[in-house]
Order: C-alpha cells, then structure tokens, then sequence
C-alpha cells in the first residue's frame, strides 16, 4: 500500500501545512510523495527546522507569544491564497479541530483536509460529542457540563463526587485536563483549566466527569469518505501517560481479547457511521479492569501516535486524508485492512523526568538518529535547531515494529540506545527504563501507572569514580585542554623544520 501519484482530477495540487515540528516534516513527505507541493508556515522560532528545510516553500508568520502564529487563520489563509494552495491540511493541534477556520477555508474557495465543519462541531466538541454518541445507544461516562448551566456548573460537579476530571470542550493532547481529589480545590481547578483552554484552543468552555481510577487509554482509527463508506484501522493502546500527555503507545493493545479487540473497534466504527463523519478521525474510549468501556472522546483529526498504525497495515494515513478530501471513496473495505506484527512509538521530550518532567531548552548541537530494520524516525528537528519554551517539548518519535511485542521491545531499547540528541536534557534515557520495567513488559499498566510507579522517573545513582571519569574525558575533550595537548612550545617552534 504505497503512495503514487495524485491523479489530474484532483482539486488541488498544492497544500498549505498550518502546523510545525514533526507533523509538519511528516505532512510534507507524503504531499511531495503524491507529486504536490507543500508550503509551510513557519515562525521565527521555528526557522531552522526540517519542514522549512524540506518544503517546496515556506512562508514567516508572525505572533507573541510565538503559538499565537499558528493560531491565527487570517494570516493562514493569507499565505495560502498568497502562494496558490489549493488545500489547507492543519496537521494537530492549533487550529485542527477548529470548525470556524474550517469554514474559513471552505468560504476562500480552499479544500480543508478533515471533516465538515459541521461534523468538528458535532464530533469534535466534546460535549457536544457526548451527548451524541449517547442519544446514539454507546456509554459515555457520568458527566457535569458547563453549556447546559454555566451558573450552576461548579455544584453539578460537585454533586458527581471525587475524583473528578476536568477538561476542556474543544481541543486535546491532555491540554487543560485535571484531576480533582479534593472538592476544596475545584474552583481553583475549574479556573486554571479554563485558562489552559483558552490558551491552547481559543475555547475555555469546561465539562468534568468521574475520574475512571487505574483505566487503560484505548483509541480506534476510522476513516471515512463522502459516499458513507467507514472503515476502523484498529486500535492503539494510549495508557502509558504523564499530565494526561502520552508518552508509549501500540497496537495491537496487550490487553485486548480478539473478541474484545473487535467490539470496541466496531463501536468505534458505528459511531463514526452515525455521524456521518468523512477523512481520519480517532475515536477514544476508556477501558476498566473487568472489561467494561465508554466512549471519552473523538479526535476529529490526525493523531500524534497515527505512525504505529501506518506500520502494521501499510497505510499511508495522510495519503487517505488527501485522496479523501479530493473526493476520492474508500480505497479498502474493511476485510481488506490487515494487522501483522506489533508496532510501538515512543515520544521524545525536551524534559528532565527526575524533576517532574519540567521541559528543557537549549540547542540542538548533534543528532544522530537510529537506524536498522522497522526503525522510524519522525522529527521536525535538525542540528542547530533550538529548542525553546514557546511549544511543547516534544521533539521526535521513534516508532519500531517487531514480529511481535517482545521483539518490538527490544528493537526499541535497541534504537534508544543508538539515538544521539545532544543540546537540552531530554527523556531517552528515561523510555529505556520505562519499556524494561517488568509491568510493562507484561502489559500490565494504566493511566496513573506513572504516578504510582514514580521510581521510574528517578535517575539511578551513578558511582563517584564514573562520575570522576566522566568529568575527566569531558575536560579531555574540551578545546583549550586539546589545544594545550598539542601546541608546540615557542623554544622548539623557533627551531623550524631541523630534525636531529
């Protein structure tokens, strides 16, 4: 299932990419790849990066703080129209799941690459969402929403009892999500995810719901095209999280039955075909002990993790979203759509996971990513890129397949032990730890795995003589100590080429 050329009939032949980092450089690979050009948007901070090295052309934004350049979608469709783009494909985040800027595009006479608006409205609200998909028959877990009583919104939740989640109406990526122990905290809590919101999505609107303890994070990919046709591409198991940010997912989910596995994925499917939905979506459920599930939320774009799917089947899901929003119909039924194998994709953060995962900054003054057989390396970074506060940290996705999970395992601890990232303090040692831990080995974690399994995060002791032969070969390698070495004394320079 490889990518070919885009037929003539297509409505456009070059696309706008209105994101950054990796997505961006991944989105440019697949539209050249079809025979497009791809323009990207980019600000300052964002100047020395792969997708404004690798683009056919790139475009300077500008906002303050710098996020706010890829949040505005006048100056977007500005450089769209501009540079003759046919297509505008948001990537995640930002303004992806934004139906205004959806329509938008639409009304400039540009193809979006996702759903409707009208199906962002419904499917990527998350309230909204909820109430449809339970009018439709599927669980959804009990729930407190702002929208349906602002005033009395912070009573509500209350009533549902501890713990409670947070989370915003609009966007995702564990952006504006708490979790409430203490109802002496609410508002506080209330307050600071309706600031987080704003921020991220433009959007503060709340709802909070019970907090599901120790549940798996299990998603379904779908696709739809215009024709009602709807296929699921399986699952991903999402579980292994920090602040409700991913760090490790897979498929298939080791904690899935076949019988299981296939009922969560044909709900899925259902209620994307209840909706209606065309292009990629990621339908997400939370997965308790016994077996149970409900639906948490749908993503109505394209998700961070959607490479380990790509592995297993073979699909180029950002060549689907294109030939869908061309118009084209489904191109596989679903008893064409095959598993094979065990793919796993690990995040890499600018993070220091000993200090509470605070993210780090710096330079990146080398880069060697890893190599060897079903080894992918996804990154928007190059060497001399800088990694600053103004987005989030992450920096790269490395994603293996193996035959199966423990080959998978192994080949990943193999391509983290290979990575060279030099510059800022990031996470790699730490994934190391995390894929030997014996839980995850077995497939035996949850969504709060990390806050009880703490250890993980702590950097091991290192011994005081390796710790002084460290500091010694660092000191070796410096350039006054190396300059110092092999610099000839002015008595012996002064004897010119004599030779005894």
């Amino acid at each position: 299932m490889t990518a070919s050329a885009r037929p003539q009939s297509w409505p456009f032949d070059t696309v706008l990419i209105a994101n950054r980092g990796e997505i961006a450089a991944r989105l440019v690979r697949t539209v050249q790849r079809l025979g497009m050009k791809a323009v990207v948007v980019y600000h300052s901070a964002d100047r020395e990066t792969l997708a404004v090295h690798t683009a056919d052309q790139a475009v300077e934004i500008t906002g303050t703080p710098p996020v706010a350049a890829y949040l505005n979608a006048a100056q977007i469709l500005s450089v769209a129209k501009a540079t003759s783009c046919g297509a505008i494909h948001p990537g995640y985040g930002f303004l992806s799941e934004n139906a205004v800027f959806a329509r938008a595009v639409e009304m400039a006479g540009l193809v979006f690459i996702g759903p409707t608006p009208e199906q962002i409205e419904l499917m990527g609200d998350k309230v909204r969402a909820r109430g449809f998909v339970e009018r439709a028959g599927f669980p959804v877990a009990t729930s407190a929403i702002e929208d349906d009583d602002p005033a009395t919104f912070a009573h509500r939740a209350r009533c549902l009892g501890t713990p409670l989640l947070i989370k915003p109406s609009a966007g995702g990526g564990g952006k504006g999500m708490h979790i409430v122990r203490d109802l002496a905290l609410l508002q506080t809590e209330i307050e600071r995810a309706r600031s987080e919101a704003e921020r991220y999505f433009g959007d503060g609107r709340l709802y909070v719901e019970r907090y599901i303890e120790r549940p798996r994070h299990i998603e379904v990919q779908v696709l739809g095209d215009n024709y009602g046709n709807v296929v699921h591409v399986f699952e991903r198991d999402c579980s292994l999280q920090r602040r409700f940010q991913k760090i490790v997912e897979e498929t298939p989910s080791p904690a899935l039955t076949p019988q299981q596995r296939q009922h969560i994925c044909e709900t899925a499917a259902g209620i994307v075909r209840s909706a209606r939905y065309r292009n990629a979506g990621t339908v997400e459920f939370i997965f308790g002990s016994s077996g149970e599930f409900y639906f948490l939320e749908m993503n109505t774009r394209l998700q961070v993790e959607h490479p380990v799917t790509e592995e297993v089947t073979g699909l180029d899901l950002v060549e689907e979203q294109l030939r869908i929003a061309a118009g084209e119909p489904l191109r596989y039924s679903q008893a064409e759509i095959q598993s094979r194998g065990h793919a796993i994709e690990l995040r890499l953060y600018a993070e220091d996971p000993a200090h509470g995962y605070a993210p780090t900054i710096g330079p990146i003054l080398a880069l060697h990513p890893p190599h060897g057989e079903n080894v992918r390396w996804d990154s928007g970074i190059v060497r001399g890129s800088e990694v600053t506060s103004a987005f989030d940290p992450m920096l790269a996705k490395l994603i293996v397949r193996g035959s199966n999970r423990v080959d998978a395992i192994r080949r990943a601890d193999q391509a983290l032990r290979q990575t060279v990232l030099l510059g800022c303090k990031t996470n790699i040692a730490f994934l190391r730890r995390l894929i030997a831990h014996p839980a995850f080995v077995a497939g035996d974690v949850h969504t709060g795995f990390l806050e009880e399994s703490w250890q993980i995060a702590a950097e091991p002791v290192m011994s005081v003589s390796k710790l002084q032969a460290l500091l010694a070969a660092a000191a070796l390698s410096t350039r006054p100590m190396v300059g110092g070495a092999d610099a000839v004394p002015k008595l012996h320079a002064a004897m010119g080429s004599w030779r005894n």
